[in-house]
């Protein structure tokens, strides 16, 4: 099996919607847990990478935002199905897509894959809030604007 791109992409999901973001990840052995399997918890370690990497590639690095006075991205639910093992020196790729932008949250669909296979999916739902006392707030309006430009349409 050829291994991917080690950096992150956008590719079409499909002509009629906005790209979705590809994020590659090699599995490592402190990713295993005492089987040699992806520990159930590092899917949403990737799932978080490729999040973050996503937001990045759209000019909204988490840090700057916050030294501009924004919000914090927090995780207001997952739903997380478990479909096949990774294991150690697996390539995988996680696909997100983003599904529903809201005032003060986002939901985004993401699948991972070993080659053509769908090891795990999740819907896991960001929301905004403020740093100085966890309630809700509302996205800046240029996030707001980028994040709906990545909306996709099923």
């Amino acid at each position: 099996m050829s291994s991917p791109s080690l950096s992150p992409a956008r590719i079409p999901v499909n002509a009629t919607q906005p790209p979705a973001f590809v994020f590659p990840i090699r599995i490592y052995y402190e990713d295993t847990d005492a089987g040699g399997v992806v520990y159930y918890a590092n899917y949403l370690r990737f799932c978080e990478r490729a999040r973050t990497e996503w937001l990045r590639s759209l000019g909204f690095g988490q840090r700057q935002l916050l030294e501009a006075g924004g919000p914090l991205f927090v995780v207001r639910s997952v739903r997380a199905d478990y479909l096949a093992p990774a294991r150690l020196d697996d390539d995988l790729t996680v696909i997100s897509t983003i599904h529903d932008v809201r005032n003060v949250s986002v939901l985004f669909f993401q699948r991972i894959f070993r080659g053509d296979k769908l090891l795990f999916t999740a819907e896991v739902r960001i929301a905004s809030v403020s740093p100085g006392n966890g309630r809700p707030v509302p996205w800046p309006e240029a996030v707001r604007v980028r994040l709906n430009d990545q909306l996709s349409i099923h």
